[in-house]
């Protein structure tokens, strides 16, 4: 290697200075660089940046090393380089700049490539990200517009762009508070990344924030996405373990659950802020469980009254919980105001408990009992048909 070489000079100086555990790396750095065996380098240098005691050397190694060789190397990975390095930054500011130039510089290759594409998209992504965190919502919604356009018109795409484009979703909405589209891309982002890969903290304030989320948002009736997730058992042996067992609460309508966790939902501002729009929706989940368990009977007009006392609510407030239910498409069916009672034909889809499925196991059974009476008694009276 060149001695006058920059690169040379920076790995020769870190083999020395850098700890022993580390200083090996920057050895086999120089070994690959030599040898110009691009794609392994490339491998070597990702496993260094993802070691947690390599972080201060994050910032250098970029600027230093990876520059110097980045034209042989998948955009893709370059762009997470710089990331990597960015994240050192003290300054947000800085480091958003610092990608917003990495987006810049990779979008100005050539020839463009489907590769370079998908390297620029991410950078402008995650430059979005720092914007983000300098609550710059405006330019964030810009190039999240500008991005999604192009997501969209991938055929094929590296998981990391999913991931990275959902994550700024999902954070840009949680600082908007619309609760309804959080909880869509950060279950989305979910399903792009590994989550053991998150650590600790992020793994239970993604799961409290989608908690929060789920009972919040105005259009999201159905937990069953977010209950089956492993991302809730984050939330075990923390404070807000509590939220996992509201929702299973909300889920199967439990109004008496609700209530006894009052003081516990009282602890969180944005709960206690929302009760009056909580308890509607218990309501309205009660409602849904109420006519679950009625068609499985067979049961299809319930009166007024007995929805009353199963949502407690005045029988004069359950035409207006019907007509809510109706339109937000949680049941279809019709209300008959002269003789006070609903007609329910279909209710929405949901995830089931362990108590719920048991009720539908008794369901199946009881369904089961009658058309073996009804077959024995067709057989009894026209045998005929059986014989």
């Amino acid at each position: 290697m060149d001695v006058d070489n920059p690169a040379h000079n920076y790995l020769q100086r870190l083999q020395n200075e850098a700890p022993s555990g580390l200083a090996q790396y920057f050895l086999e750095f120089e070994d690959l660089y030599e040898r110009k065996l691009w794609h392994q380098l490339t491998k070597r240098v990702e496993e260094f940046i993802n070691i947690s005691e390599a972080a201060p050397y994050r910032i250098g190694l970029y600027n230093e090393f990876v520059k110097d060789w980045q034209k042989h190397m998948n955009k893709v990975k370059l762009v997470l380089f710089a990331l990597a390095a960015a994240r050192q930054f003290d300054d947000v500011s800085e480091a958003a700049e610092f990608m917003a130039k990495i987006a810049e510089g990779v979008n100005s290759t050539t020839p463009e490539t489907s590769q370079q594409e998908e390297a620029y998209v991410l950078a402008l992504l995650e430059s979005a990200h720092f914007k983000l965190q300098l609550n710059d919502l405006d330019a964030t919604r810009e190039i999240l517009d500008s991005c999604q356009k192009k997501v969209e018109s991938f055929t094929v795409v590296d998981p990391v762009i999913y991931a990275s484009f959902y994550r700024v979703c999902a954070d840009y909405y949680k600082a908007k508070a619309s609760f309804g589209q959080y909880y869509k891309n950060a279950l989305l982002l979910l399903a792009c990344i590994d989550i053991q890969e998150l650590s600790t903290d992020d793994r239970a304030q993604r799961a409290y924030d989608l908690c929060i989320a789920a009972l919040l948002s105005d259009n999201i009736y159905n937990f069953g996405d977010l209950l089956s997730h492993p991302i809730l058992d984050s939330l075990k042996g923390t404070e807000h373990e509590w939220m996992v067992e509201l929702l299973f609460a909300f889920n199967s309508g439990d109004i008496a659950k609700y209530e006894t966790m009052a003081a516990s939902l009282n602890s969180q501002p944005l709960l206690k802020q929302q009760q009056s729009m909580l308890q509607q929706k218990i309501r309205l989940m009660a409602l849904i469980e109420s006519m679950f368990k009625r068609q499985g009977a067979g049961t299809r007009m319930v009166p007024f009254n007995a929805v009353a006392a199963e949502t407690k609510m005045p029988v004069n407030d359950i035409e207006h919980l019907v007509m809510k239910a109706l339109s937000l498409g949680l049941i279809r069916g019709s209300i008959d105001q002269v003789d006070k009672q609903i007609t329910v034909q279909w209710v929405q889809p949901r995830y089931l408990g362990k108590e719920q499925i048991r009720n539908l196991v008794d369901r199946l059974a009881q369904w089961e009992s009658q058309v073996k009476n009804t077959a024995q008694k067709m057989s009894q009276t026209a045998p005929e048909l059986f014989a």
